[in-house]
């Protein structure tokens, strides 16, 4: 509000005397004092005063928006709250942030803020220091056999000491995460990884307080030679080992939120608003609301989703249909935000803005599609929700039977084995069983041009039967080329062309673009062009060298009053072909026809037949016109057809897939596959097309090659079938080494498992697990 002298106000005040002059912020609505000092501006013949910098700094931005009345508008709505929630549970929402209750992950906000995760920066901190103190404290008690015997030159006792020194930080600081989250699985009654964490860890390093501070409670055997061995280097690198695995997958999470941030960041940042006396200037987009008017000057993005009021021009809606042509647009269209302004200046008033936008709307659809999916890690839940609550009963059976029945000292036999039970179960191999095969097998399929973002991508693909492909930039080029020259007329060829590619040299129409540099190839130099006019959806014309020519549709050729009967069989001939045909009129006469066309890529037929002969159906769902789509589709032979389909319609074709019992793939490269590469059960985008589909899409083909698609599908079986392995590998250690921790064999071969043996075979179970991942390394695509 301006200035205001002794005025009560509606704002907060603080301490301001009564009779003090004071005036309402109107970006924050504080009360402030209106003093010589106070930070004001002046708009409009008034003064404005702002409790701070950042208020005054807002208003000037953009001062219309705040004398208007907008600001106090657009306020009354209620903003929602940041919502969070888990990866792996997407059934669970809070209003804050903090750790899932059933599989202990921390939340996430369901829309991705810029700003880096804090937790990721936290256990990345946490992480360096644990393997600073792991390389010690494997060092020390390792030493001796690698020619280091630095525990004997300590002595015992101390070595032992030291060894606590540097554990117990690593124990309870770095890994109170681990403890915590392990804590809430019990809480919950959700056993789950954390469980088995938390208690192999604990149980490592009080297992190891016991035998640093009473080894005396040991019996004699245990105490001989250097005493009682410790385990701080196997919780301390446990520990390590699984802040890497957290670090990595953290990472990964937070480049899932990519896509959503490269949507949003197809809108443009200002709006150019024009205010009623008729002046304009750059408005915050965020400020814009339904009614405004604004200005759209070539090149630019559309702000918000609007109808023209005035002005010609074309505009570029790759980015919601996917085609690469131009739609005119004038007086009463609609134009959708984030599209791109070619080359006229038009004038349009916001029709929808914020949330309601088409691109906030796709951003949703994203959002909502990517938290809709069951990560692989839900088989490793499964079997750990039986596998966690088993381990620790009978790691209590152990201490049980062993403190009844077992020799003297009962209890120490049957700590023994209990903690070996429990060491040995520990599930590092689990953990890795999953990211290892992930990881060496996204290596192994960048070397053959496929980009693997996720394990889930894999699993996926591996079982899919379905697979929808976008046409432009995925079966085609996605570029425009001059297909053909018919001469219609006693012109030659040369002669045609030579003036269509002059004539084009005026517009800045992509159909355009494609015919000169079809004249350029064929060595055709274009010449001037007098008196040239664009006719908005029709074509253009001019004067060639004192020749009248003109270029265009039937409408155009209508207009100037010629018959175009007789060349129509020609045209459609072409367009049957999929190919955009253009007629050429040079003094009076329909002369020749061009035609231009988005080329098919040499690999599609290829790959096509031998994703029919994988047993995959195929089908191409694009935003372009059914005759176009049909004759390519009949090129290639495709099994089905949608065309003139928008982003919506692309999703809801998936869905109904899905629904009916399919294993979906969306391929495509476009802005509008978006929603349809994250809703399909795997997203493949080409990687010569938009940042945002590469990032919705599970798997990126370098350089847009299909036959990327079939050796997608060999590596994601491959994987798949060792990622399988991988688990097995992992339990079969636990399933043999558990009841051998827990003394079965004592009563017959008089054998116990130590802790050491235990921690060994928790060692060999994680070995194992690598050295078959690696084999992917060697697998033929």
């Amino acid at each position: 509000m301006a200035h205001n002298h002794n005025h009560p106000t509606d704002g907060i005040s603080h301490g301001i005397p009564q009779d003090a002059a004071t005036a309402t912020d109107l970006v924050c609505g504080m009360t402030v004092a209106v003093t010589p000092k106070a930070r004001s501006l002046d708009h409009g013949g008034q003064s404005y005063y702002f409790c701070s910098e950042k208020c005054q700094t807002t208003f000037a931005a953009d001062p219309y928006f705040y004398t208007s009345g907008n600001a106090a508008r657009r306020g009354a709505v209620a903003q929602k709250g940041v919502q969070y929630t888990c990866p792996m549970h997407p059934e669970i929402l809070r209003d804050a942030p903090g750790n899932c209750p059933i599989c202990g992950m921390a939340l996430e906000p369901m829309l991705p803020a810029d700003a880096p995760s804090a937790e990721l920066a936290d256990f990345t901190r946490r992480m360096w220091i644990s393997a600073a103190v792991a390389v010690p404290l494997v060092v020390l008690t390792m030493g001796a056999y690698i020619g280091f015997p630095i525990r004997a030159w300590i002595g015992h006792p101390w070595a032992g000491y030291v060894e606590f020194a540097l554990a117990t930080p690593i124990i309870l600081w770095a890994a109170q995460p681990f403890f915590r989250r392990g804590w809430d699985s019990i809480l919950n009654r959700s056993p789950n990884m954390w469980t088995l964490i938390a208690l192999g860890v604990g149980a490592a390093y009080l297992y190891s307080l016991v035998a640093t501070f009473l080894p005396g409670v040991f019996p004699e055997q245990y105490r001989a030679g250097e005493g009682v061995g410790t385990y701080y280097e196997a919780a301390v690198v446990i520990v390590a080992l699984i802040f890497v695995g957290q670090v990595l997958e953290l990472r990964a999470r937070e480049r899932t939120g990519d896509a959503i941030r490269a949507l949003l960041d197809l809108a443009p940042k200002t709006a150019r608003r024009i205010l009623p006396d008729g002046s304009e200037y750059d408005a915050p987009l965020e400020n814009v609301m339904v009614g405004d008017r604004l200005r759209l000057r070539p090149g630019d993005a559309v702000p918000v989703d609007a109808v023209v009021i005035s002005g010609t021009s074309s505009l570029d809606e790759s980015m919601l249909t996917g085609e690469s042509m131009p739609v005119e647009k004038a007086e009463g269209d609609l134009v959708t935000g984030a599209t791109i302004n070619k080359n006229g200046s038009l004038v349009i008033e916001a029709v929808k803005v914020g949330a309601d936008t088409v691109l906030s709307q796709i951003v949703e659809m994203v959002q909502n599609a990517r938290r809709s999916r069951a990560p692989i890690q839900a088989l490793v839940d499964k079997v750990s929700a039986v596998f966690v609550p088993t381990v620790v009963a009978i790691a209590l059976a152990a201490f049980a039977a062993w403190l009844l029945i077992g020799p003297e000292p009962a209890f120490v036999f049957s700590m023994a084995a209990a903690v070996s039970v429990l060491i040995i179960a520990c599930p590092c191999a689990l953990g890795l069983a999953t990211p290892i095969s992930i990881t060496t097998a996204a290596g192994r399929g960048a070397q053959s041009g496929v980009l693997i973002k996720d394990a889930e991508a894999l699993e996926r693909m591996a079982k899919v039967d379905t697979l929808i492909v976008d046409k432009t930039g995925t079966l085609t080029e996605g570029r425009p080329k001059l297909t053909d020259v018919l001469v219609l007329a006693e012109e030659p060829e040369a002669v045609i062309l030579t003036l269509a590619a002059t004539l084009e040299m005026g517009s800045e129409h992509p159909l355009a673009e494609a015919i000169i540099a079809g004249a350029a190839e064929r060595g055709i130099k274009p010449g001037e062009t007098e008196g040239f006019e664009a006719v908005t959806g029709k074509g253009v014309m001019g004067s060639v060298g004192g020749r009248k020519v003109a270029l265009g549709n039937a409408a155009m050729m209508a207009d100037l009053g010629l018959e175009t009967e007789a060349a129509e069989a020609a045209a459609d001939a072409l367009r049957g072909e999929g190919k955009t045909a253009m007629f050429v009129a040079v003094d009076g006469k329909v002369a020749g026809i061009v035609a231009v066309a988005d080329p098919i890529k040499t690999t599609a037929a290829a790959a096509i037949r031998a994703l029919h002969a994988q047993g995959m159906r195929v089908i191409m769902a694009t935003g372009d016109n059914a005759r176009t789509a049909q004759a390519v589709a009949a090129r290639l032979g495709i099994d089905e057809v949608h065309a003139g389909v928008l982003p919506a319609a692309k999703k809801d074709l998936i869905d109904q897939l899905r629904q009916g019992g399919h294993r979906v793939a969306m391929a495509g490269d476009g802005v509008n596959d978006a929603p349809a590469l994250a809703a399909a059960d795997v997203g493949i985008a080409m990687g010569t097309g938009a940042d945002v589909a590469m990032e919705s899409a599970g798997i990126t083909l370098l350089g847009g090659d299909l036959m990327g698609i079939v050796r997608a599908r060999k590596l994601a079986r491959a994987t798949l079938r060792n990622i399988r392995q991988n688990l097995f590998f992992a339990f079969i250690y636990n399933a043999a080494g558990v009841p051998i921790a827990a003394g079965v064999l004592y009563p017959v071969f008089g054998l116990l498992l130590s802790p050491m043996i235990a921690a060994a075979a928790m060692s060999l179970s994680s070995v194992s697990v690598i050295t078959n991942a690696l084999r992917l390394r060697r697998v033929r695509l």
